[in-house]
């Protein structure tokens, strides 16, 4: 990987990781404390927080990998993502009262545990495949 290229991912990372973190504690007074306007609720930001802090991770796999097997995001980077976002997502489910109807609860257990499945799925292919000798 370039140098400049190298730079640019850990900014990227940095940044991802950052935005991530503060929307994860939004719940926590983040909006008030940096001065900006406080949703009606918590929900989607920490969502957001959630997906942007998966993207950071998946950077920083990147940033790790040398230019022979680098291939973007790649699989690791979408079990970072997956992983993050759905747990977030059922996190909220089952800790909050989101006040919904029961059609909107199921497509998001369905959207959170689908995309968990996945990401849990896709971490055991990724496993098995880095562990498996080829005769």
């Amino acid at each position: 990987m370039q140098n400049k290229d190298r730079i640019l991912l850990i900014i990227d990372c940095i940044v991802n990781l950052v935005l991530g973190i503060i929307l994860l504690l939004f719940p926590l007074g983040a909006a008030s404390f940096l001065g900006i306007p406080v949703p009606e609720h918590n929900f989607y930001p920490t969502i957001l927080g959630a997906v942007l802090f998966g993207i950071g991770i998946a950077l920083l796999l990147e940033i790790r990998l040398t230019k022979k097997n680098r291939s973007g995001l790649g699989l690791d980077g979408a079990i970072a993502i997956n992983l993050c976002g759905s747990l977030v997502l059922l996190a909220w489910l089952v800790l909050t009262d989101l006040d919904l109807p029961l059609r909107g609860l199921i497509i998001l257990w369905f959207v959170g545990l689908g995309v968990f499945l996945i990401g849990i799925i896709e971490l055991i292919s990724r496993s098995d495949n880095k562990y498996t000798r080829k005769s």
